[in-house]
């Protein structure tokens, strides 16, 4: 009996000393963005959703509470690296989870690298995150540039869409999916005839709908996101593009944006998504819980927050301690399961594997219920989704 004692005391002592938590406290920091053009998309309900990680997997990682805090960084790149770098110098934070906006998330994905943090982003598109820019402490968690282009190009072009045109967001995410996108498209036959770009939170896209208009291209592309999305898509169909037979894309949208937009304006437009709402009986408890908290369902930059939280928090779990070398190494072992995420793997370049969907927007006739916007076309393997590592320009691939 001594003798067993002895040893559950010896092993009791092994796990505490490997259960190493920092600061005695895992905390998580939420940037996004709280009032600016993004705020539907991720925002409120990008906290909300890492809240309900924490709730189910429990209040506590290896005996030790779990904090999630947030701030606004109001779409502004100085904003964001500011409170970035109090959180971590002043709020001891681990992680810091989400952030919309690319051009943000590249500034801080950089400072985590060199503070020896880890970002888990789900809000940023751009795909140069995992490939010339990669890092071993950043997690790309939900979508990118590359998935959304290749997903939705192909679709589109096998329809028949092969001239297009772009209106994009001038700024890293949009020049990224621009860029991805055309490649694409010409890969598969088509041709770009042309584009412009525009400055974020721009309330008036006339000009620009009558420039796509005029080019007589078959497809007209949205390489924008949140507001400007809305109102570029609502605007369009004002001026008669689709009456005229050109074929409207959201190369990124969010059932929010079909929301905002209506089903009248939106129907027909093809997205590709990482999530949806209304896919099975697991999904749809989950997004009524969270329905519940915020009166919207989940987008997929909110899906992503939630799975990407609940992973780390797992992958300390197992790691014994939340030392970011031993966690990133985890959360590469682990397979990635969640409500919205099964079998998803972490590459080597941050870059996560996970099953996308093409969707088309129903007609008003389709819904039958609120919310009721997508019908999902085709489930698109991770691997065939994102890029393959025979085209990355990341060292870290290449050890």
């Amino acid at each position: 009996m001594r003798h067993f004692l002895a040893a559950a005391i010896l092993a009791a002592m092994t796990t505490a000393a490997h259960a190493q938590i920092s600061d005695d406290v895992v905390r998580i920091g939420v940037l996004t963005d709280l009032s600016s053009w993004g705020r539907d998309n991720s925002g409120p309900g990008s906290v909300e959703a890492a809240k309900m990680a924490v709730e189910e997997f429990g209040p506590t990682v290896l005996g030790k509470p779990i904090e999630i805090i947030s701030a606004d960084h109001q779409m502004k790149t100085d904003v964001g690296v500011q409170i970035v770098r109090g959180w971590f110098d002043n709020n001891k934070v681990d992680a810091v989870v989400d952030i919309p906006n690319s051009g943000i998330a590249i500034a801080v994905h950089n400072m985590v690298r060199e503070r020896n943090k880890i970002a888990l982003l789900s809000g940023p598109g751009a795909s140069s995150l995992t490939d010339e820019l990669c890092s071993p402490n950043t997690v790309h968690f939900t979508y990118d540039t590359y998935a959304l282009s290749k997903v939705t190009a192909s679709a589109v072009i096998a329809e028949g869409g092969k001239s297009w045109y772009f209106i994009t967001a001038d700024y890293a995410f949009g020049q990224q999916l621009e860029k991805d996108a055309t490649r694409f498209i010409n890969e598969m036959g088509g041709k770009v005839l042309g584009g412009v770009k525009h400055p974020t939170n721009t309330a008036d896209f006339s000009s620009f709908a009558l420039q796509a208009q005029s080019s007589k291209a078959d497809v007209v592309a949205f390489a924008n996101a949140g507001q400007d999305t809305d109102n570029s898509i609502k605007q369009s169909g004002e001026f008669g593009l689709v009456q005229g037979g050109q074929k409207l894309v959201g190369l990124l949208m969010f059932d929010t944006d079909v929301h905002a937009i209506g089903l009248n304006a939106a129907q027909g437009t093809y997205m590709t998504t990482a999530s949806y709402w209304n896919m099975d009986d697991k999904t749809r408890a989950w997004s009524k819980k969270f329905f519940a908290r915020t009166n919207v369902m989940p987008t997929m930059i909110q899906t992503g927050v939630y799975g990407s939280v609940l992973h780390y928090l797992k992958a300390i779990k197992a790691a014994g301690t939340d030392d970011p070398k031993a966690v990133m190494a985890k959360m590469r072992e682990l397979p990635i399961e969640d409500t919205f995420v099964h079998g998803g793997k972490l590459r080597e370049d941050g870059r996560v594997i996970r099953d996308m969907y093409l969707a088309k927007v129903k007609k008003p006739s389709e819904s039958k219920e609120p919310w009721d916007y997508l019908d999902i076309i085709k489930t698109v393997k991770g691997e065939d989704a994102y890029r393959p590592v025979s085209e990355s320009k990341c060292p870290l691939l290449k050890k």
